[in-house]
């Protein structure tokens, strides 16, 4: 359990993730687990991960892996990397096809937000990839996190990694599943030619 959010704003794109980890009822915060870290860098990318623990690492050792990283800029680049990371991940990492006879194509189970010098990106469980314009948020608290973003984005002395960190925050004084420390990364916006 976790919550993610990223922000663009005013040249500025950033990341933030809580850092507690849960096996049912049983909560694993950053006090007891050295490796809490939800984010970490691809290339120019930071991405931020939700689900099961397994899947930062698998997601962390297949990047690390390639011989160059994928180019995370788009919302087709992006699409392109996590169909061939679904291959490795059914491939590799043993990921079992899910039985559920209502969905359309086979789940990844995990939600990640990409913030790089291009944008700011999510990508859900189908592999559905999105752009975002201003913010957005994944995870336990999302509820909690979008609200706080709604409501503060506009306030002129907040950046956006101060906006990513209150979104988390908010989301931690509400959801059982979502605990500090926060963790957070910004980038600078890529030079248009």
């Amino acid at each position: 359990m976790t919550t993610l959010a990223v922000v663009r704003k005013n040249g500025q794109y950033a990341i933030a993730a809580d850092t507690l980890t849960k096996w049912g009822g049983t909560k694993e915060s950053a006090t007891y687990v050295t490796n809490h870290e939800k984010i970490f860098q691809v290339g120019d990318s930071y991405l931020a991960i939700t689900g099961s623990t397994t899947f930062k690492l698998i997601l962390s050792e297949y990047f690390a892996q390639l011989e160059t990283p994928p180019k995370l800029d788009s919302v087709p680049n992006i699409f392109r990397a996590w169909q061939e990371l679904h291959v490795a991940m059914k491939e590799r990492y043993f990921l079992i096809a899910a039985e559920d006879k209502e969905d359309d194509l086979e789940t990844s189970r995990f939600y990640v937000l990409i913030a790089n010098p291009h944008g700011i990106f999510g990508v859900a469980p189908h592999r559905a990839v999105q752009e975002f314009s201003k913010f957005y948020a994944y995870g336990a608290g999302a509820d909690y996190a979008l609200g706080a973003l709604y409501v503060a984005y506009d306030q002129p002395k907040m950046n956006a990694e101060a906006l990513a960190r209150l979104a988390v925050e908010a989301a931690a004084e509400f959801d059982d599943s979502t605990a500090g420390p926060i963790s957070s990364k910004m980038v600078r916006a890529a030079k248009t030619k």
